[in-house]
């Protein structure tokens, strides 16, 4: 089995002499290269053939990020870990939709280091504990806020629109609302479209979600 040719990318040359240092012993890795910028990067890979990019973020001349991208646009079977002390979500966000394949810390022990770069090299995505901690803090935070917005959506409704909604989620024709309620079918459809509107949906079926997610729907 050939080794995981890597190509360590950092504007600290120190940290990568203790990278090689440290991966050195290693059976199945190889450090092939060095660079101290995305330029040096992208010279590197078109001559020399790599697997793995380990990924510093912060690198003068071309950022690890628009390297990143760069990389899985140009070489797709080259795999980007970014490598970095950022713990911030604005980072690991950018490092995902450039196309990286991996984010661990620069704190992080060689045990796991070694574990990110095996699995990503054999197709896997993955993410440091920290990181995949800021990961899930951020999608309930996003959670949250949808759910507060949906609320918002609720109060921004009359009592008239929330009675129909609420008969719209029993599974309720325009007639059969109009007849319950004794206006007109031409009302019923009006606050329809209101409702559809203000929600943000275009038909009955999303005005039905949008009530059974608010408990709605209920017979009295």
């Amino acid at each position: 089995m050939d080794p995981i040719r890597l190509l360590s990318a950092d504007d600290h040359p120190m940290l990568i002499e203790g990278i090689k240092a440290q991966l050195r012993n290693a059976e199945n890795i190889q450090v092939v290269g060095q660079a101290l910028n995305g330029i040096e990067v992208i010279s590197f890979v078109e001559k020399e053939p790599v697997d793995i990019i380990l990924m510093d973020i912060t690198m003068p001349l071309m950022d690890g990020i628009e390297t990143t991208a760069y990389i899985v646009k140009h070489f797709p079977a080259i795999r980007v870990i970014m490598f970095s002390m950022h713990t911030e979500h604005v980072f690991i966000s950018k490092s995902l939709k450039a196309g990286a394949s991996g984010y661990v810390l620069k704190n992080t022990n060689m045990e796991e280091l070694l574990c990110t770069i095996s699995k990503v090299a054999s197709g896997e995505v993955y993410f440091s504990n920290e990181v995949a901690l800021v990961m899930m803090a951020q999608y309930m935070i996003s959670a949250s806020q949808q759910r507060g917005s949906s609320k918002s959506f609720i109060q921004d409704l009359t009592k008239r629109e929330l009675e129909i909604l609420n008969l719209i989620a029993q599974g309720m024709t325009s007639s059969e609302i109009a007849q319950r309620l004794f206006i007109s079918v031409d009302t019923v459809d009006t606050h329809r479209k209101n409702l559809n509107r203000k929600i943000g949906v275009k038909n009955t079926a999303g005005l039905v979600k949008f009530a059974l997610q608010q408990g709605l729907g209920k017979e009295e």
